[in-house]
């Protein structure tokens, strides 16, 4: 799938999309800009508006965060991804973004799905972290029978009866989604894991399984960040993981040419 101009999901290369959970500030977003481009990172997430479970806890800066996004995205020659969490804002996100994404708690929010539907971007649909894998291939057929073919799903972690991580990555979810829908499917073990450390065992693991790319969160200082610094990765660890994951994925590739 073409998300723009020559970059592609879904082919033989694995795309990974990488930044804050939150837009903060203008340093903030050009040392991750800096960062990624300088590892021919080409994707970056970013979120301007945040669904928090708590009311009082940072809900991102709006239209100032997409405009500050798109800003230092252009400066650096990167493509970017964020939420649109209602109807209303589809259309301001789409002016910033090329891609929309369609947050956890919004997969089955019906309307949403058929608005991006009507849009000629391709969606970032995550899947709903108490929905079952026909749920989330249902929600991308929404997408589909509007119009708008360019779908990627995203596993993102599901909530079972376990506390050590966060949610519990289902790997399985993978390459049962690409075999039912034919679409591009990413992983997100930044969520998935709730912890830095168990961050790139579990992207890892998701490549091996077959992900088509990999949505990641990384901030230039975790201990201040207003939003999920306890599962991001830190800038400097960006290099190795990205390192990691190309051998992963040349060692798949030796494997499938025997």
């Amino acid at each position: 799938m073409r998300i723009k101009g020559n970059l592609e999901i879904g082919g033989s290369d694995v795309i990974v999309m990488a930044g804050p959970c939150a837009i903060e500030n203008k340093a903030q977003i050009h040392a991750v800009a800096k960062t990624l481009k300088s590892c021919g990172i080409k994707i970056m997430r970013g979120g301007a508006f945040k669904p928090r479970t708590s009311p009082y806890t940072f809900q991102g800066l709006g239209q100032a965060g997409l405009e500050l996004m798109r800003e230092v995205a252009d400066e650096y020659g990167l493509f970017i991804v964020t939420e649109a969490l209602s109807v209303e804002q589809v259309p301001l996100v789409y002016k910033y973004t090329d891609i929309i994404q369609i947050g956890t708690r919004n997969m089955q929010h019906f309307p949403i799905l058929w608005a991006v539907g009507e849009t000629d971007k391709p969606v970032l649909l995550k899947r709903g972290f108490m929905n079952t894998i026909d749920e989330v291939a249902y929600a991308a057929e929404h997408i589909k029978s509007r119009g708008n073919q360019r779908v990627i799903i995203c596993e993102r972690g599901i909530r079972t009866f376990d506390t050590k991580a966060r949610f519990t990555l289902d790997l399985s979810a993978i390459p049962i989604l690409k075999s039912m829908t034919g679409l591009p499917v990413i992983a997100d073990p930044s969520h998935a894991a709730g912890h830095t450390n168990l961050v790139i065992p579990l992207a890892l693991g998701a490549l091996a399984a077959g992900a088509d790319g990999l949505l990641v969160e990384v901030h230039p200082n975790n201990e201040i960040a207003l939003s999920d610094g306890q599962q991001s990765l830190p800038l400097e660890l960006i290099p190795e993981f990205i390192l990691k994951a190309e051998n992963v994925v040349m060692a798949i590739g030796r494997q499938m040419a025997k």
